[in-house]
């Protein structure tokens, strides 16, 4: 019975609309469609590099002993150690390898951000879209004081409305934002470690008098 009573669909979409519109507004549609994808990071377990350096050492084997060509033909799905493996075949030297995977993990780290920034401009505008429920609530009570049926909706919506905004920014938005930071934090610590075997790579198989050069 008393969730019943907590429950009005107006309220629920004065709050839940206009915090979808607010949010949209804010960011750009790319931004909002990778927030979306982004949540399902919450159900996966934390980022850890153990396999992609267990990967980079079994690639530098395989460069020691048929030549960093064979690295073309491997199969390498985190896009990350792709691109750098497919730029050390190329020739690419250690600075230039290193400058990559710095600019990749940026990049990473930037998409991480604008995705929880999502979730925060979210949580930011549920509990003003509640003050804006309740606003519209009390605007309906004044102008139906005659009548004692319509003035008890419309209270439901004044009360409600901020209700809906304190929990939907407190239980949910705000949460998946903090979460989603953390994930990116580890994410973004655990790709550092992969930047040391791949550069060491990049210094084996490029030439002495290149390195020479360079330097």
């Amino acid at each position: 019975m008393l969730i019943a009573q907590l429950f009005d669909p107006v309220a629920l979409a004065i709050v839940g609309g206009g915090t979808l519109l607010a949010t949209l507004l804010r960011a750009p549609a790319r931004d909002a469609a990778r927030a979306v994808s982004a949540l399902r990071v919450l159900i996966r377990r934390p980022f850890c590099a153990d396999a992609l350096l267990d990967q980079i050492a079994a690639q530098a084997r395989i460069a020691k002993r048929h030549g960093i060509v064979a690295l073309d033909k491997s199969v390498i799905a985190d896009p990350d150690v792709a691109a750098a493996i497919a730029a050390i075949v190329d020739g690419a030297t250690p600075r230039e390898t290193e400058a990559l995977l710095r600019y990749l993990r940026q990049a990473r780290i930037e998409r991480h951000v604008a995705a929880a920034d999502i979730w925060s401009a979210a949580a930011e505008a549920a509990p003003a879209m509640g003050m804006v429920g309740t606003l519209i609530g009390l605007a309906g009570m004044f102008a139906n004081m005659t009548d004692p049926k319509a003035i008890g909706g419309a209270m439901a919506i004044a009360l409600l409305a901020t209700l809906y905004g304190a929990l939907l920014a407190n239980l949910l938005l705000m949460p998946i934002c903090h979460r989603l930071r953390a994930a990116g934090r580890i994410e973004a610590f655990e790709r550092a470690r992969i930047e040391g075997p791949l550069v060491a790579l990049a210094l084996r198989e490029t030439p002495r008098h290149q390195l020479q050069s360079v330097a």
